[in-house]
């Protein structure tokens, strides 16, 4: 009876005895795929947050190169003696001096057009004609009225003169009178003769049109062929004159004492042209006039400079930056702009003192430029400031000023770290790179072989323990060390 029991429970025996690894498989490849997730988590963490690798690097640097790192590299400039033109910057308008509308005085057809669009013309020039055909048969039947009445004319003064030598017993009085004023008459029509050929010849001269004015001018207006009459507002053409040319500008009120009171001896303040991006300078030039009120909407008052506007840059309506120098300031002490810092204590600027720190020292400015500022107080001439690198600058901070001759490389406004502190930055990485892949045994061993061979060396006890603490570390954020490199090996 139990043999008999007892095979038939053999067969049930064995199959449990062939499941009983496949379990133990299927549970250690479960742990190795939730260690390789926890890594690859801790790879990502460490990716985003890198600011322990900046940290080992800094301190890898500060190894290699045995120096402190609390010393900020920065540029200093010194306070120096320097001349600073006071100048007023505006944006103004070129506009001609005289701009005339060529328009004709006479009614009828152009049959010729002499001039080339855009050329410089002189007063007088021979421009366009219009038909003078009908204007020529006026004058000359004027001028036969004229013969006629003074045919007449000198008929009446030969009476005239008969009548006055007859005794008075031959004619009377009254009809040398009247023989007087039959005289006079025809010297009026004569007189009224002369005013209409006079008339019709300027319209005969009107016809031939000419330029009235030197300058350059425009498009051609009306073609040839066309019929023009006086009352046309387009005109023919437009002459602009080129040379010279002003500029209108406008300043605050508030500026205007300062130039009255430097051109009080009419004296011509320099005026100097810029284009629209204030960048190239265009023309030379003086200051003309002053406008006689100020514009209550805008408080602003017109000012216009005279150009020679020799090489015909300028043209009207372009826009223009004008800077007007008022004044220079000659020998005062100046500070470059980049020194000056705003801030709690007012202005101020970071002086070098001589044992390498820098001090707060609040100044007072006058006047400047784009580049110098007026110095009134706050520092002796001679003294140098920080002009570069002030962002992490404080009272009493230690400071380096590098040569910039022995180290081209070296930036006044970055702080210029040796290749030593470069090769421990390179040392972190190598440490990140077996945090995040801890797995890639070669790539650890290559890189750090002392924590490869400890790993080795640990590796000869209890692998499966020591493998899962591995990860547990790697899981926290930690970087990779000698245990971690010999755990990574077993793991492979």
């Amino acid at each position: 009876m139990d043999d008999e029991v007892a095979s038939r429970l053999q067969p049930l025996r064995e199959p449990m005895a062939d499941i009983k690894p496949v379990v133990v498989r299927r549970r250690r490849r479960g742990w190795m795929v939730a260690l390789l997730l926890v890594a690859a988590g801790a790879g990502v963490a460490f990716w985003l947050h890198p600011a322990p690798v900046h940290q080992q690097g800094a301190r890898g640097g500060q190894r290699f190169r045995g120096g402190d790192l609390g010393a900020q590299p920065v540029a200093v400039a010194s306070v120096t003696q320097a001349d600073i033109p006071i100048t007023l910057e505006a944006l103004g308008t070129v506009t001609s001096l005289s701009t005339v509308t060529v328009r004709p005085q006479v009614s009828g057809q152009i049959t010729a057009i002499a001039f080339t669009e855009g050329e410089m013309v002189k007063k007088g020039d021979f421009l366009a004609q219009v038909d003078d055909r009908t204007l020529q048969a006026s004058l000359h039947q004027l001028q036969g009225q004229l013969k006629h009445d003074q045919a007449l004319l000198s008929d009446a003064r030969l009476d005239l003169d008969r009548d006055l030598k007859l005794t008075s017993n031959a004619i009377t009085q009254q009809a040398v009178d009247l023989q007087r004023a039959t005289v006079q008459s025809d010297e009026g029509t004569v007189m009224s003769d002369q005013a209409q050929i006079e008339a019709v010849e300027v319209n005969i001269a009107n016809s031939h049109i000419v330029a009235p004015a030197d300058g350059r001018i425009g498009l051609r207006l009306v073609d040839q062929g066309n019929y023009v009459t006086p009352s046309d507002s387009t005109g023919i053409a437009v002459i602009t004159e080129m040379q010279p040319i002003s500029v209108l500008f406008s300043l605050p009120e508030d500026t205007l004492a300062e130039v009255l009171e430097q051109t009080h001896g009419n004296a011509g303040l320099k005026a100097t042209l810029f284009d629209r991006n204030d960048t190239k300078q265009i023309a030379e030039g003086t200051l003309q006039t002053i406008d006689n009120q100020i514009d209550p909407t805008t408080g602003t008052v017109k000012l216009r400079a005279v150009f020679a506007n020799a090489d015909g840059g300028l043209y009207p309506n372009q826009f223009v930056n004008v800077h007007l120098l008022v004044r220079t300031l000659t020998g005062v002490t100046v500070l470059p702009n980049a020194a000056i810092q705003h801030g709690a204590p007012g202005t101020f600027v970071y002086q070098l003192n001589d044992d390498s720190t820098v001090s707060v020292k609040t100044v007072s400015l006058g006047p400047g430029d784009a580049s110098v500022t007026q110095l009134l107080s706050g520092l002796p001439p001679g003294a140098k400031v920080v002009v570069d690198g002030v962002d992490r600058l404080k009272d009493g901070a230690k400071v380096t000023v590098p040569d910039n001759s022995a180290a081209p490389t070296a930036g006044a406004g970055s702080p210029a770290q040796p290749q030593a502190e470069g090769r421990g930055s390179g040392a972190a990485a190598t440490s990140n790179t077996s945090a995040v892949n801890p797995g890639n045994a070669p790539a650890i061993s290559s890189s750090q072989g002392q924590g490869s061979a400890g790993g080795g060396a640990d590796a000869s006890g209890d692998a499966g323990r020591k493998h899962h603490r591995h990860h547990r570390r790697d899981g926290n954020g930690n970087t990779g060390s000698s245990g971690n490199g010999g755990d990574s090996g077993e793991a492979q």
